[in-house]
C-alpha cells in the first residue's frame, strides 16, 4: 500500500515531475503505478493531497466506469485534496465542428478531439462530456467544491489545447 501525506498522483501522465507520481493504464518509462483509475484500491483512503489527470476520464464509459473513477480519486484524497481535471469540452468541440468554411482536415483533427486518435486500444474517447454532466458526476462522487478555470499551468498537455485560438478542454478544479 501507497501511503504519503504529500502524495500526489498524475493520472495517465507521460513526462516525469518532481513530485508526482505517475498512474497509467500502460505501461511507460516513468510509469510509477501501472493501473486503471477505477480502481486505485492499492492507495490508501485519504493519502493524496492532488490528483491531476488531462483527457483521462472521456477514455472511460459514463455507464459504469465514470463514476467509480471519480469515486476512487474522492476516496484517495486527504480532506481539502484537490482533483485537477481536463476533459474535451464536447460543447466546445461540437460548435467547432459547425463552423462554415473549415477544411476537411480540420474537421477530421476536430473529430480526433472527440472520439480519440485511435492509434492504440486505449485511445478511444467512449464518453462525451460537458460542464453540467462533469459537474453532477463529481457531486455524486462527493466533491464538495467544483471549479471552472482556464488552466493550470502544471504541465504542457492537452488541457491547454486550442483550435482556431479557442481552448478545447474543460478544466475543473474539484475539491474533497
Amino acid at each position: 500500500m501507497e501511503s504519503k501525506t504529500t502524495l500526489k498522483i498524475h493520472i495517465g501522465g507521460n513526462t516525469s515531475k518532481v513530485g508526482w507520481k505517475i498512474l497509467d493504464v500502460q505501461n511507460g518509462p516513468h510509469v510509477d503505478f501501472l493501473a486503471n483509475c477505477t480502481d486505485m484500491s492499492f492507495i490508501e483512503d485519504e493519502s493524496v493531497v492532488e490528483i491531476y489527470a488531462s483527457h483521462v476520464f472521456e477514455h472511460l464509459g459514463h455507464r459504469q466506469e465514470l463514476l467509480p473513477a471519480l469515486s476512487e480519486c474522492h476516496r484517495i484524497l486527504c480532506a481539502n485534496g484537490r482533483l485537477l481535471m481536463s476533459v474535451p469540452d464536447l460543447r466546445k468541440l461540437a460548435a467547432l465542428f459547425t463552423v462554415d468554411g473549415l477544411s476537411t482536415n480540420q474537421l477530421y483533427e476536430i473529430m480526433l478531439m472527440m472520439y480519440g486518435g485511435q492509434l492504440t486500444p486505449h485511445d478511444f474517447h467512449k464518453t462525451g462530456l460537458f460542464e453540467e454532466l462533469i459537474v453532477k458526476y463529481l457531486q455524486t462522487a462527493g466533491f464538495k467544491s467544483i471549479e471552472k478555470v482556464d488552466e493550470f499551468g502544471l504541465f504542457n498537455d492537452s488541457s491547454v489545447r486550442r483550435f482556431g485560438g479557442i481552448l478545447i478542454s474543460l478544466n475543473i478544479i474539484a475539491v474533497k
